[in-house]
């Protein structure tokens, strides 16, 4: 597996592709998408087995949780390992979760994590960890991994306001 399987959507000539902005943007592209849903659309799947509206926010605001906590670990301690999840075990309770709401929860955390993101120094960036899955990285592998995950996402989500 590489590094950043999210690597490929940091490379569209078309589009921003600074991690950084695009982790601050995220959270209003959200917004934006949301109002033009209307509540018809939130819980419907776009074919079996895929991810609805609910269930894309859902794992936005899981993920968010698990960045944040990785950040925080990979900046103190040395050479930290990121502890792996299994995103379809955390998926088989988002039915019960309200796709507004884990919307709001992403975006309180994103905003959490971009205030810490604004004071890291060009050593934290560079501060070594290691992915048991995807080998050893600096933590700026780990936001690169956060903005190519929110475009993937995000590309998702537009898919249900056309």
């Amino acid at each position: 597996m590489a590094v950043n399987p999210y690597a490929s959507l940091l490379n569209d000539p078309s589009e921003i592709n600074d991690p950084d902005q695009i982790i601050k943007s995220t959270p209003v592209k959200i917004e934006n998408l949301l109002a033009a849903l209307g509540p018809e659309k939130l819980n419907v799947q776009p074919a079996p087995g895929k991810w609805s509206v609910r269930d894309i926010l859902s794992h936005l605001a899981d993920t968010e949780i698990v960045f944040a906590f990785r950040l925080r670990q990979a900046l103190a301690q040395d050479k930290h390992t990121i502890q792996p999840f299994d995103q379809d075990k955390f998926a088989l309770r988002y039915s019960h979760y309200d796709a507004r709401i884990a919307a709001a929860v992403f975006a309180a955390v994103r905003q959490w994590n971009v205030a810490l993101i604004a004071g890291l120094t060009e050593e934290d960036y560079d501060k070594p960890l290691n992915h048991p899955e995807r080998g050893d990285m600096k933590l700026r592998t780990v936001l690169e991994t956060m903005a190519g995950h929110d475009r993937n996402h995000l590309k998702q989500l537009e898919v249900f306001a056309v």
